[in-house]
């Protein structure tokens, strides 16, 4: 893994400054709450740059983290958001389809990146042999029925030829954090979790892990939607603003995803 990532400290000191030098912030502007669903998968990138937005502009963000699926259901049933970062296109694009969603406002903030990951350091040499040997105890996904880094975990296996040997071993977390959890806490031997999950400062934060190649699996691409309620809120607009801004892109790439 070639990519240079940063470390937390330094991500948000340069981001910072790149956001003073390219951004003007609105000061005579109300200070407003954005309330947005956001993919389990990006909790700690969004994390990051939630805290970097709420310092520069004043508007406050509450965000809940879940399965994108699940986020969408609720979304449909009611749920007070109002702008959905998923980890798909399909939701957003159902979502602008069903209008409920603001036009125009559909747009990909990042592209991510599976790992087959175990947090013992050795676990993990060659990914595609350890799958086949099934020399492990339990294999650990996402729900591919609401998480697309679940689904890319069943595409890849699809691709290896893999899915029959490995069903018996496989346990669904609801969510990639979910998925994650199973393997860190040594539950299930290996998982396929989100690289972003795994990765700091270009290195394993620890255990033993396979990068996916992207050729196994469809695209992770990412979209971030503004529902309809929000068309108002100038604190949603705002953060969609900021989310494509250097210092947001900054944070995103030292997590390991990728941009347009």
């Amino acid at each position: 893994m070639k990519q240079s990532l940063r470390s937390p400290a330094a991500t948000a000191t340069l981001a910072l400054t790149l956001f003073a030098s390219t951004l003007t912030v609105v000061g005579t502007a109300i200070a407003e709450e954005a309330q947005i669903a956001v993919a389990a998968n990006f909790t700690a990138p969004m994390k990051a740059i939630i805290a970097l937005f709420e310092q520069e502009t004043g508007h406050r963000v509450k965000a809940s983290y879940g399965s994108t699926g699940k986020l969408y259901a609720q979304i449909k049933n009611g749920a007070p958001f109002e702008a959905l970062l998923a980890a798909d296109q399909k939701r957003p694009q159902l979502l602008e389809d069903e209008g409920v969603a603001l036009p125009g406002s559909r747009f990909t903030y990042a592209i991510g990146t599976l790992v087959l990951w175990s947090a013992a350091a050795e676990k993990v040499q060659d990914g595609p042999e350890l799958l086949k040997s099934g020399n492990f105890n339990k294999l650990s996904i996402a729900n591919p029925k609401l998480a697309p880094y679940g689904l890319a975990s069943m595409e890849t296996l699809d691709a290896l030829e893999l899915t029959d040997a490995t069903a018996p071993k496989i346990v669904m977390g609801e969510n990639i954090a979910q998925a994650y959890q199973f393997v860190d806490t040594g539950n299930a031997d290996i998982g396929f979790v989100a690289l972003s999950q795994v990765m700091v400062d270009g290195a394993l934060t620890k255990g033993s892990g396979w990068v996916v190649p992207g050729d196994l699996h469809a695209p992770i691409r990412q979209d971030a939607v503004i529902l309809k309620q929000a068309k108002d809120n100038p604190a949603v607009s705002a953060l969609f603003d900021f989310l494509q801004s250097e210092p947001a892109l900054t944070i995103i790439h030292d997590y390991g995803y990728q941009t347009e």
